[in-house]
């Protein structure tokens, strides 16, 4: 049978489990507007009964505190990770396409392209009577190097904003990397805590914490798992491997952790791409991390997009031979390219091609349009085991992605002042200037590497080109400028066609009234004249920035209402906290008065029946 004192023991149990549970809850209103915390409670179990030789069999012992527990909702910790990647991706392209934005204003607020544009022919348009005159023809150069001031400072924004895209990739990779390191060193404290048959509350808090920070930049994936006995996998020793994935890659796993790096480019994807911008790998495996693929999400991915995104316009096409050049050399022959047009055309003039999942350097390339042929010229030469399997495999420059990012809008620049510079140059080449010579070409490109100008003199009218030539390709809205002999000599600029030159008819302007219909007249993108240009451009925007906006609004009502449910379930509550607060306290006063009640029978045994 139990012990005479049994019933104080019972007693006594009932004190000890609500002073835990008073305990618990003072500490709950402490950390009320402690970040991260979550509340916390203790977890009453039955103690187990004791045999007595009784016709009840068992009684009562009392009650176990078995644990003081966080109390969290997985299922809505997931649900939070995974709406908020898809804000702050959201909340990335809002911020950067709002930044584009600001370089395409048109509007009477700003001196902008259709003014700069419409001043432009203004002025050629009144060379038609007097297109001699020498005053006139330097105030039309003069709106025409506006136009180029205007264009070069699109471009300039538009490589900042890269930039900007650029270094806080570099920002977030690294704190990527010390989030990582410091839930890797949370596991192995809490494992610690855990395997002694504690339970780390505080350390999940901050764990939790960081898992939050991290899922604003990448999407992310937490599997925890008990450590269980090899020998009997039914036998749980207390602690966890918790593992951390971002987009679908494992950053952490138990008390160890990968780190991520960023490597520089050596060449650039796109033509008007910045040097150097970071592609980011696995630093134990060189393995790149899945930044715009469909797993992924978060800030990280919304930068890549606008940093990197070409509306799914990169290079593409399919090897069909490859062979050794006369010289050792190793040639890619392709066909089927997405490409066929040298105006629209974003591939750097040196790279990294992608076949069969290798890369290959190039040093330049050239396009047969007759055939729509390319010949790429690789750096080094390969085997020619390895030359037959690449034939048939796909050829890539750069990846696909589904957003009109800075390389996207730069090519609509590009291809825009292609459009216009060949039409506006072939015209002038057409002509005779002031002094009754040929004309030569009125925009030119700036060779970067020594400051001379390209005239395009090796332009192919059916679109053959090479890296090698000064074709229109190497016209870019950075380095197209009025040439320099033009703005010392307006003289030289052209004005009438070459036949039926009359030279004592110094204002003859036949060529002006074609040069006119540039404006509006002759398509030069997408089906439109110079004047439709930005509105297209403009367009272009406006459906990505009301799109950015629509799903981050979307994104945050969904992220708010998800934390206000989990809150609700892993917050304190003032008001819940008093009502403990209450029941426990009567709890602990009804214990208090049974140890009282029995200490009076346990005293009137002793003292009034006892032999």
């Amino acid at each position: 049978m139990p012990s005479t004192f049994f019933g104080l023991h019972i007693a006594s149990s009932g004190l000890g489990a609500f002073q835990a549970a008073v305990n618990t809850t003072a500490n709950n209103i402490s950390n009320v507007k402690t970040v991260g915390y979550s509340r916390q409670q203790a977890i009453f179990q039955a103690a187990e009964a004791l045999r007595v030789n009784q016709r009840y069999g068992t009684a009562g012992s009392g009650v176990d505190v078995t644990a003081i527990k966080q109390v969290r909702d997985f299922y809505y910790d997931v649900k939070y990770w995974n709406s908020n990647s898809d804000l702050m991706m959201y909340d990335a392209r809002l911020y950067y396409s709002q930044q584009i934005e600001d370089y395409l204003i048109d509007d009477d607020s700003t001196k902008g392209f259709s003014k700069i544009l419409d001043e432009m022919f203004n002025a050629l348009d009144t060379l038609k009577t007097a297109a001699g005159d020498k005053d006139r023809r330097q105030q039309f150069i003069s709106k025409a190097q506006n136009l180029v001031t205007y264009f070069q400072g699109v471009s300039n924004g538009f490589s900042k904003i890269q930039q900007a895209c650029n270094q806080e990739i570099s920002t977030q990779v690294s704190t990527i990397n010390s989030i990582g390191a410091k839930i890797a060193t949370l596991n192995k404290q809490i494992n610690i805590i855990e395997l002694q048959g504690g339970y780390a509350n505080e350390l999940r808090d901050q764990r939790a914490v960081l898992v939050d920070e991290l899922s604003s930049m990448v999407s992310v994936e937490c599997i925890e798992l008990p450590v269980t006995n090899t020998n009997y996998p039914d036998v749980y020793l207390g602690g966890t491997d918790y593992t951390v994935k971002i987009n679908g890659q494992t950053l952490v796993s138990s008390d160890r952790y990968n780190e991520l790096k960023c490597v520089a480019r050596e060449y650039k994807v796109n033509q008007s791409d910045n040097e150097g911008l970071y592609d980011v790998y696995w630093v134990d495996t060189d393995i790149p991390l899945a930044t715009t693929t469909g797993t992924a999400s978060g800030s990280l991915k919304g930068l890549f997009e606008m940093r990197d995104g070409n509306n799914k316009m990169n290079f593409h096409a399919k090897v069909e031979s490859a062979y050794r050049t006369a010289n050792g050399g190793t040639e890619l022959k392709l066909t089927g390219a997405s490409i066929t047009d040298i105006k629209m055309m974003t591939m750097n003039n040196e790279g990294v091609i992608m076949v069969n999942n290798k890369a290959y350097n190039y040093t330049g390339f050239s396009y047969d349009a007759a055939t729509k042929t390319y010949i790429f010229q690789l750096e080094d030469t390969i085997p020619i085991m390895e030359q037959n399997e690449l034939v048939g495999k796909d050829a890539d420059i750069g990846t696909s992605i589904d957003a009109m990012g800075i390389p996207y809008y730069m090519s609509q620049l590009n291809t825009f002042l292609r459009a216009f510079c060949e039409e506006f140059n072939n015209m002038q080449k057409s002509g005779l200037d002031a002094y009754g010579n040929e004309a030569g070409a009125f925009f030119v490109a700036v060779n970067p590497t020594d400051k001379s100008e390209l005239t395009f003199g090796n332009y192919d009218k059916d679109g053959s080109m090479s890296t090698a030539w000064d074709s229109y390709y190497r016209l870019t809205a950075d380095n197209f400028n009025v040439a320099f002999a033009l703005t010392r000599d307006p003289l030289l600029m052209a004005t009438v066609y070459k036949e039926g030159y009359n030279p004592d008819d110094k204002d003859k302007n036949n060529l002006i009234e074609d040069m006119m219909k540039l404006k509006s007249d002759i398509p030069l993108f997408r089906g439109g004249g110079a004047n439709e240009f930005l509105q297209c451009l403009i367009s272009d925007n406006s459906v990505d920035t009301e799109k950015a906006t629509l799903f981050f609004k979307k994104y945050e009502n969904l992220t708010n209402t998800i934390n206000t449910r989990r809150m609700s379930i892993s917050g304190v509550d003032e008001d819940e906290e008093a009502m403990d607060m209450l029941k426990f306290q009567n709890a602990y006063n009804l214990a208090a008065r049974m140890v009282q009640t029995m200490s009076e029978m346990y005293n009137r045994l002793i003292l009034e029946t006892g032999v």
